[in-house]
């Protein structure tokens, strides 16, 4: 029986479940570069040459392995822009019995996918995703019945199923977390070593040409590109990770330094989510650097917990909740995306850099994720949509079923605690004591109020004040409001008027033309 066997491009692991019964002797690898995947946002310009250049040196490895590969390049005359158009076309073209793909990663396509079957007139075996080490299956049995999901329940089940750091049924060192120990600022003597750069070959520079002409006009640069596009080179990265950052992950993992875009932090995950990397052995890499003393306890647990924990996670509140999770907004946030966003042309530093090596790398760490351009979103009421839209766009390693539930329940709070137990909204100190953004930054983080004060700490009593009848009742939110009950009315108001001005200066506005640009700040779009 001929198989046409779909591999998409974010699948590039040769035992994904599409591939592991193979017959090179009758099947064929379609795989196929179309304009639909890489417009449907407009993803960074590294997103799309990353992908691009990892799946056609994927296609090269399946060929030397003697594997048929029916490859269909963007520039490919004929080419119809999308899977289902390019499907069809492969099915007229090879005459297969069946169509055998492993299930996708976003909704979207799962719902194409589920036509395939009608629109070809074969049978089309969609396969479990062996490359996570929780199915979806196994989530739903495991969240059925939850009215709220907690995320350290999930883990400490999943360090159970799979035995890492677990010693005779117990974690490792007595304790399930070690995050009390990873929160950490970064001394001004470390100086953290880089993950490793991989100049482009030659079909790295001919797809970088292809989307510099195709796709221009879209977020980020495409100079410097430095990703690692084939598994040999995905492996290195990941022994230079466990033998040069590894053991100070933990300890810095939330700490921010102006020009340090890496840090400690692995810059793995774009190399996971396609499917260079499997999440069991980089676990098991890590796992591995901590048995031989070359790594400590927190660090490593606090990496594996990402892994198995976090990663694992949100994919399967994402399975189990959608389409109806995406269409949330417990808190009413309705204010247009800043077209700051965008540009990188803010007068807040903090923002301002990680915008900045956001469009460089097409990546960023979760702090700088989480606690400055998401916390900014979750503060000044930022629809949901559009900043879920814009963490889809930016990062290499995004792809909905991991950006929208952190984005959605993590950062905007707008599942109403479905995910989480409460926001992770903060004042600029917080940024103040993990970074040394504020001391280059026009504002003043020690100010509450005015034109010279940090945004961020009128904006969180704004956002307390205003979501005081959703979020009162939540046990984890009593410090903050135990505090505004004690704020005599006259200091409430000039909080609130000092918030409510900032929303309303032109540094708020979604339209370039509009938009207040500082002269020091570079467009970045």
């Amino acid at each position: 029986m001929a198989t046409l066997r779909f591999v998409l491009g974010d699948q590039l692991h040769r035992r994904v479940s599409s591939l592991v019964d193979l017959d090179p002797d009758v099947d064929t690898v379609l795989m196929v570069e179309v304009a639909a995947e890489a417009t449907y946002v407009r993803h960074h310009k590294q997103k799309i040459a990353f992908l691009f250049s990892a799946m056609r040196h994927f296609a090269a490895e399946l060929r030397e392995e003697g594997i048929r590969v029916d490859y269909v390049q963007l520039d490919d005359p004929g080419n119809t822009g999308s899977f289902d158009g390019e499907l069809e076309r492969a099915v007229a073209r090879l005459r297969p019995d069946r169509v055998v793909v492993t299930e996708p990663g976003e909704w979207r396509v799962a719902e194409s996918m589920a036509t395939w079957r009608d629109r070809l007139g074969l049978p089309v075996e969609i396969r479990d995703d062996n490359r996570f080490l929780c199915s979806r299956a196994e989530f739903a049995r495991w969240s059925d019945g939850k009215s709220a999901y907690r995320m350290e329940d999930f883990y400490r089940e999943m360090r159970r199923r799979t035995g890492y750091l677990m010693d005779a049924g117990s974690p490792e060192g007595g304790r399930w977390n070690f995050d009390r120990e990873n929160r950490k600022p970064l001394p001004a003597r470390l100086d953290p070593p880089d993950p490793p750069r991989f100049d482009p070959d030659a079909i790295t520079r001919e797809v970088l040409e292809l989307v510099e002409a195709r796709f221009g006009g879209h977020f980020g640069t495409l100079d410097g590109f430095r990703w690692a596009v084939t598994r040999h080179n995905a492996l290195r990265a990941l022994a230079h990770f466990a033998d040069h950052r590894l053991g100070l992950y933990g300890d810095y993992q939330d700490a921010m330094r102006q020009g340090a875009d890496f840090l400690y932090h692995s810059v793995l995950s774009p190399y996971i989510n396609a499917g260079l990397l499997t999440p069991d052995e980089v676990a098991e890499t890590a796992i591995r650097a901590y048995r031989e003393g070359s790594a400590p306890l927190n660090a490593v647990e606090g990496f594996v917990r990402q892994l198995i924990g976090w990663r694992e996670y949100v994919r399967g509140v994402y399975w189990a909740r959608m389409p109806e999770f995406a269409r949330s907004n417990a808190l009413e946030a309705h204010r247009p995306l800043p077209w700051f966003y965008w540009s990188g042309e803010t007068d807040m530093y903090c923002l301002a850099e990680a915008i900045r090596g956001t469009a460089q790398h097409a990546w960023a760490h979760h702090i700088q994720r989480l606690m400055v351009t998401g916390n900014f979103a979750l503060l000044a009421g930022l629809k949901p949509a559009e900043v879920e839209e814009w963490y889809l766009v930016v990062y290499a390693d995004a792809y909905e079923w991991v950006e929208l539930p952190n984005v959605h329940g993590m950062i905007l709070y707008a599942d109403g605690g479905l995910l989480g137990s409460k926001p992770y909204a903060s004042s600029g100190a917080y940024i103040d004591r993990m970074s040394d953004y504020c001391g280059r930054c026009r504002y003043d983080v020690k100010q509450r109020t005015g034109p010279d004060a940090c945004p961020f700490n009128a904006l969180y009593w704004h956002f307390i004040m205003r979501n005081e009848d959703r979020l009162r009742g939540n046990h984890r939110m009593r410090m903050p409001y135990g505090t505004l009950d004690k704020m005599k009315p006259a200091r409430r108001e000039e909080l609130r008027a000092s918030a409510e001005a900032f929303l309303a200066s032109p540094a708020m506005s979604p339209d370039p033309a509009s938009a207040a640009r500082p002269a020091r700040q570079p467009r970045l779009l």
